[in-house]
């Protein structure tokens, strides 16, 4: 083969394991790939996989990759690149067993089968950031020993990353997403002594550091193509802006198969939280400070226990507002009913560190604002039945934002959660969809496919919209995936150009780049 190849044909093939709806599809295609395997268990997401790659992916590892052999669906040709988002499973603990063998049963095993067996050129492997906890240290480690048995160079430090990180024109979007990416290059076998780490023993050793991650979460960029003022993703003036991003649009058609709007009693929960917060604004003149406001916790003043206990609380009224019924706050409240001073209980020395923090600070709160507080939890009701426990809760994390309607909210377990409108927590594949309050709505489906970085073109057919979100929330940022694979291909370049099918991954990957081209890559090293 010759030393220089064309940049404008330069193509590579890659796999895509466990590969969802084609995130990772999405951005190798764009970089010259061409799939020549996909599986994805999941019947909706492969039928939507299919759709927009045609590229049939249903179908189950496990029955591909095992003690048998490696099938892939006939596919028998070489594998560039492979990559995977795969479920993070503990592995054996025994004494007995090491590298893969402590792999096996869980799905990183049949990943390990298809490695083993077909040697492709680079990995390109995805999970939660939880994989390099304390927790799962063992696993890491294993997937490090296993992959360097194979041959591979790979980092024993994670490759983690987030979309919120990349300024728009790399692809990134205003989603914190941390994920672990494991990105390895095979070595050609003459060179493994000298690039694989091993201890003093001869064993492979899975602590050693080896080349540097590709990508940390301290990785700052230029805000435009060519310049040098940094990209701050927090930063009011130049950072993420979720309403000017380009996620949200005017002129979107109205999703047929999910209504965006909150209900009436989503919209009481803020509007009650929204008006204690505009309360102590006026009578501070500073917003909210930065920790959980729990309501039940000022139920352990016996003052306000008594009132909810003895003179009762009820439901506001509902009125027509605009074109939709909304509750309305009382305004009916009986003189004398705010106490004249409170008395603060003592906590518990018992409870967890954290727990008797916060129900210090809500002591402090309820202490120094307790005739707004009353008043407020009549006006609203917000010890009736309207409001559970989940929605008595309040983690207030948007900073000087002017209203809890100008923030992004997620209704969750622990609270209502709000953040200023910059770039948003991760989408999540249960019903957590984020609430855009100046829009008084939750994201769109297309809103929620923008945040992971899918064309416009991408079509989720007539599926049900929780589906299209448990996708969006299991997938993989588009842009990250394609800087993940750029910054592999630039730290390994010396190693890929040593075969021909890395020669095609740096001619393809890196072909906007002056020194993409093998031959002048040879003569810069």
């Amino acid at each position: 083969m010759g030393d220089q190849l064309s940049k404008a044909n330069a193509k590579y093939s890659f796999v895509d394991l466990f590969a969802g709806i084609g995130g990772f599809h999405a951005a190798l295609a764009a970089t010259g790939g061409v799939c020549e395997y996909a599986v994805e268990i999941d019947r909706e997401a492969a039928a939507v996989y299919e759709r927009n790659w045609n590229k049939p992916a249903l179908g189950d590892i496990t029955d591909d990759a095992n003690d048998e052999g490696v099938t892939l669906r006939g596919y028998d040709g070489p594998i560039d690149v492979l990559t995977g988002g795969f479920p993070c499973q503990p592995f054996s603990k025994s004494g007995a067993q090491h590298g893969m063998a402590e792999t096996r049963g869980t799905l990183f095993w049949n990943i390990a089968r298809i490695i083993e067996e077909r040697e492709p050129t680079v990995l390109i492997l995805e999970n939660v950031r939880n994989l390099v906890g304390p927790r799962h240290r063992h696993e890491w480690l294993t997937i490090i020993e296993t992959l360097r048995f194979f041959g591979y160079e790979v980092s024993g430090a994670p490759a983690i990353f987030s979309p919120h990180l990349l300024p728009a024109w790399m692809g990134g979007t205003p989603q914190v997403r941390e994920r672990v990416f494991i990105t390895a290059t095979l070595v050609p076998e003459r060179m493994r002594d000298e690039r694989i780490p091993r201890t003093e023993t001869g064993e492979i050793d899975a602590e050693a550091i080896g080349p540097k991650p590709v990508a940390t979460m301290n990785d700052r960029f230029p805000i435009k193509k060519g310049g040098t003022e940094l990209f701050h993703p927090g930063d009011r003036k130049s950072g993420w802006n979720l309403l000017t991003s380009g996620i949200i649009r005017e002129g979107d058609p109205e999703p047929s198969n999910v209504d965006l709007r909150l209900t009436e009693t989503e919209t009481l929960w803020i509007d009650a939280w929204d008006d204690l917060e505009s309360t102590i604004r006026r009578a501070t003149g500073r917003p909210l400070e930065g920790f959980p406001y729990w309501a039940d916790s000022w139920t352990d003043f016996r003052e306000l226990s008594r009132l909810v206990v003895i003179r009762g609380f009820q439901a506001p009224e509902r009125e027509v507002v605009g074109d939709r019924k909304r509750y309305v706050a009382r305004t009916d409240m009986p003189e004398g009913f705010v106490p004249a001073s409170v008395t603060r209980p003592a906590i518990d020395e018992t409870l967890p560190a954290w727990k008797q923090s916060h129900l210090r600070r809500n002591y402090d709160f309820f202490e120094r604002h307790f005739a707004e507080v009353v008043a407020w939890a009549y006006r609203w009701g917000v010890y009736t039945d309207l409001f559970p426990a989940s929605r008595r809760k309040l983690e207030w994390q948007a900073q000087d934002a002017p209203r809890l309607w100008d923030t992004v909210m997620h209704f969750r377990p622990s609270g209502i959660r709000a953040k200023r409108p910059t770039y948003l927590p991760a989408l999540v594949a249960i019903t957590q969809t984020s609430i855009v309050g100046p829009l008084e709505r939750r994201l769109s489906p297309r809103e929620t496919a923008r945040l992971q970085g899918l064309p416009e073109w991408f079509d989720f057919g007539e599926q049900r919209a929780a589906a299209t979100y448990k996708q969006m929330g299991n997938g993989v940022n588009v842009g990250v995936v394609r800087h993940i694979l750029r910054e592999h291909v630039r730290r390994d370049r010396a190693l890929l150009k040593l075969t021909p099918a890395g020669q095609r991954i740096i001619n393809a990957v890196l072909a906007d780049e002056p020194d993409a081209t093998v031959g002048a890559l040879g003569a810069a090293e």
